[in-house]
Parts: C-alpha cells; sequence; structure tokens
C-alpha cells in the first residue's frame, strides 16, 4: 500500500529513516484493515508527489511497526505525524475533509519557516 514516493518502515529502522532524516518526514501510521487509512492513502501518495523534493514521506504499519507506534502513542488510526530535524512538529489523527489541502497547508507552514530561515540568514550575511 505505497506509493510511488512513498516508502514503507521498520521498528528497526525508524530512527535511521525519521529521525536522523536531513529532510522533514511525514509518517502515515496505518493498518490494512482500517478504511480510513484507505481513505486518506491517495492524499498522502498525492502530497509526497507535489513535495517529493522537500520532504520524505514514509508508512509504517501499526500491526508490524508496535514498538514505535507506542513510542509515539500512536491511539487511533490513520495518524500522520510530521517530523522535524528528529522532532515531532504537527499530528493528524484521522481522516480530514480535503485531506490533499489539508496535508499540504499544513506541509506548507512548516516548510515556509525554511524559506523564512534561508531568507534571513542570507540578510544577515
Amino acid at each position: 500500500m505505497a506509493a510511488e514516493n512513498v516508502q514503507t518502515f521498520t521498528d528497526s529502522n525508524f530512527d535511521e529513516t525519521v529521525l536522523k532524516a536531513g529532510t522533514p518526514v511525514l509518517v502515515d501510521f496505518w493498518a490494512e484493515w482500517c478504511a480510513p487509512c484507505r481513505a486518506i492513502a491517495p492524499a498522502v501518495a498525492a502530497v509526497a508527489e507535489k513535495y517529493s523534493s522537500r520532504i520524505k514521506v514514509v508508512k509504517l504499519n501499526v500491526d508490524e511497526g508496535v514498538d514505535t507506534s507506542s513510542r509515539y502513542w500512536i491511539k487511533g488510526i490513520p495518524t500522520l505525524i510530521l517530523f522535524r530535524d528528529g522532532r515531532e512538529v504537527e499530528r493528524v489523527v484521522g481522516t480530514p475533509a480535503n485531506a490533499k489541502e489539508f496535508l499540504s497547508s499544513i506541509l506548507d507552514k512548516h516548510l515556509s519557516t525554511d524559506a523564512d530561515a534561508r531568507t534571513a540568514s542570507a540578510a544577515e550575511a
């Protein structure tokens, strides 16, 4: 259940794939049996494609990644968490209306901070 720009990971490679990534990472916690997870999957794939040069999008099946799911207190799925510099910066639980636009607005908010920081840094130089 992964699109071309969406990777899958496991408990064993979570830290390397997500926490040590050089870019923001959107993690989709999901399960095969979860209908809302299947409903939001096209939106997750669409933002993965749209932002492919700026973020990494990964999926963790909660039935297979029990340790990571517990570590991040995943109590309902789908849960999407945006990590930046190894820290959680945004969490979405459930399937929002207009999911693609909703996720894009979250990513734009966090990615615009990158652009603002680069602009400020260039102005100081």
